[in-house]
């Protein structure tokens, strides 16, 4: 029977005049993997700030087992600023004992992309102060896994992480022991990772057994069974749920539920999106052309990142657009804004992109643009038109928009400046959609939108009769929005994957095993193979170096204690640290020779 890890009993938590939650009563047992979901405010990071016991509940409790050991992963990092990485993920660890250890090799590995640190400027020496936001967490989510936890708490973990990094750390989860309660809005991350599911709503938390794609088909089965009123809101999940059934390539388990209730569900739901029909319709509006690149090169400074690159992307194409950090995605993209705003063809470094004379482009970036704070969300939107056209006889005001983005009637009344980061991003990607282009960029669109959002734009994204190029980390967005992926492997070169990014993570695997391999063999050919009796005798000094490197931390541990007990006498302490000084470099000395007989061995 499977230990009980923390209990949540009877507990509330009230902000202001709102409960967000109300009367929880829930549990973590040994093995439980648990994804948590939910609409931006409605609870879940207060949740499993709860459960951690990092926030009081106003009534109710929460009990740990005893000697329970747990990390957490929060919004934000408690690093020491002025530490080095090295000093807080491996700590006083000397290098020949963190190189042999092969979980954190594979840690430093899996989210930065070498023990090196590829990225940061000292490698493992990088002083952390000055390093960004995204750097921080991956740091702070390197010391959580590199220590041994019963229970892991994670709070968006697949923020600021690329497709490979989110892969690498899906596979790591589900082969630790560890019990796992992990907030994201990454459906296939879900899919991947988790067996359970609460959904945290209007105060109250539904538990779901299964991943994400098995809490859709239960969900809908739910709200069937309830003759919910929500009609709008149920249709979004049966249009999700049909495309899950229909065996899109998100879906990674299979559900646990009645199969005939499900295809009952979705009997009368058309496919997600016509393409023959978009493509026809945004032929009228774009003509034959609409981005056509010959013999392209693209630099960022004095590094080129793409070379040679002649590609078409035509009307209605729905491209989704994957690639390892800095191989040239968002630059790819400013090329070809830039070639649109002027007005025809342009010459970027080298060769030639030509621009459709009807295109029309909205370019989401990263960076939330600034907007005035006093404005109100509806006039910020109403400031673009009144009306939008959709496509397909669809038509909506401005009010109906913000309503489809989250905004209700209330909350369109809300000043822009007190909107949270997510809000903002809702708000920008709405009034590019209501300013009626033929052609989108999206790059990174999911990023501090919840599941519910998602699914609302992706529905809005599936009647949209255009071009679209989408740079995401989100897999599930990018199958669900897209047609085909093409990739950048950090070659300078383009290329479309016709299995997708399942195609992009094998490429990428593959060109790591042959660098790996490659490695070794060129050190081959500068030094001469070893005989068998050479690595016995690497060994045998190997296991002498250990034994010499244990006396020496001895000795360094009394000369402290010495140093403690002698804090007044000067001469004393300065004769100690001389030979702590001195051995310091006796250590050093060994270590270095360690790591060189390691090869040998």
């Amino acid at each position: 029977m499977a230990v009980n890890l923390v209990n949540v009993e009877n507990v509330s938590k009230v902000y202001g005049t709102r409960a967000l939650l109300d009367g929880i009563s829930l549990g973590v047992s040994e093995g439980d993997r648990i994804g948590v979901v939910g609409r931006n405010g409605d609870g879940k990071t207060t949740l499993i700030r709860m459960l951690a016991k990092l926030e009081d509940a106003d009534t109710g409790r929460v009990t740990h087992s005893g000697g329970l050991r747990m990390g957490v992963l929060t919004q934000h990092d408690s690093l020491d600023p002025a530490a080095t990485v090295r000093h807080e993920v491996i700590r006083d660890l000397a290098d020949h004992e963190w190189a042999g250890n092969a979980k954190i090799r594979d840690v430093l590995t899996g989210l930065f992309g070498g023990l090196d640190l590829p990225g940061f400027p000292q490698g493992l020496d990088t002083v952390i102060g000055p390093l960004s936001g995204g750097e921080r967490r991956r740091i702070a989510l390197a010391k959580l896994l590199i220590d041994e936890q019963d229970l892991i708490v994670l709070d968006e973990p697949t923020n600021h992480l690329d497709v490979e990094g989110i892969s690498w750390l899906a596979r790591h989860l589900r082969e630790r022991r560890s019990a796992l309660v992990c907030v994201t809005h990454d459906r296939w991350f879900l899919d991947q990772v988790c067996t359970r599911m609460w959904d945290v709503q209007r105060g109250d938390v539904h538990e779901y057994e299964g991943g994400y794609s098995d809490y859709v088909f239960a969900r809908a089965e739910r709200e069937r069974i309830a003759a919910t009123e929500e009609t709008k809101r149920q249709n979004l999940v049966r249009k999700e749920l049909a495309w899950l059934r229909r065996g899109a390539p998100a879906r990674t388990s299979k559900p646990r539920f009645r199969v005939e209730a499900a295809n009952e569900l979705i009997a009368d739901v058309p496919p997600p999106r016509d393409s023959s029909e978009l493509m026809k319709f945004a032929s009228s509006r774009l003509g034959r052309t609409v981005f056509d690149l010959e013999d392209v090169t693209v630099q960022a400074g004095q590094k080129v990142l793409l070379q040679h690159i002649t590609w078409h992307l035509g009307p209605g194409d729905r491209i989704g657009l994957v690639g390892v950090n800095g191989a040239g995605k968002t630059s790819l993209l400013r090329a070809l804004a830039d070639a649109a705003r002027s007005e025809g063809e342009t010459q970027p470094v080298a060769g030639r992109i030509a621009v459709g004379k009807t295109v029309k482009l909205a370019y989401l970036s990263q960076e939330v643009g600034e907007l005035d704070p006093n404005l109100r969300v509806l006039e910020a939107v109403q400031q673009v038109r009144e009306r939008v056209d959709l496509g397909k006889g669809r038509e909506m005001t401005a009010g109906q928009l913000c309503e489809t983005f989250g905004f209700n009637k209330d909350k369109q009344w809300t000043p822009v400046g007190d909107l949270s980061g997510g809000e903002r991003r809702r708000l920008q990607i709405l009034r590019l959609l209501m300013d009626e282009p033929n052609v989108l960029f999206l790059d990174e669109p999911t990023n501090d939108l919840d599941i519910e959002t998602l699914t609302q734009l992706e529905d809005l994204l599936d009647g949209w009769p255009g071009s679209m190029i989408v740079i995401s980390h989100d897999r599930f967005f990018v199958e669900r929005t897209t047609d085909r992926v093409f990739a950048l492997l950090g070659d300078a070169a383009l290329r479309m994957l016709p299995r997708g990014i399942d195609e992009y993570i094998e490429r990428r695997q593959r060109m790591e095993e042959a660098a790996a391999a490659s490695a070794p063999a060129a050190a081959q050919k500068a030094a001469p193979e070893k005989s068998a009796a050479d690595q016995r005798a690497a060994k045998k000094e190997l296991q002498k170096i250990e034994r010499q490197l244990d006396k020496v931390s001895d000795k360094e541990a009394k000369l402290h204690a010495q140093i403690a007990d002698h804090a007044t006498d000067f001469g004393k302490v300065a004769g100690l640290d001389a030979q702590l000084r001195e051995l310091a470099s006796e250590r050093e000395e060994l270590e270095m020779r360690w790591l060189e007989l390691a090869e040998d061995a």
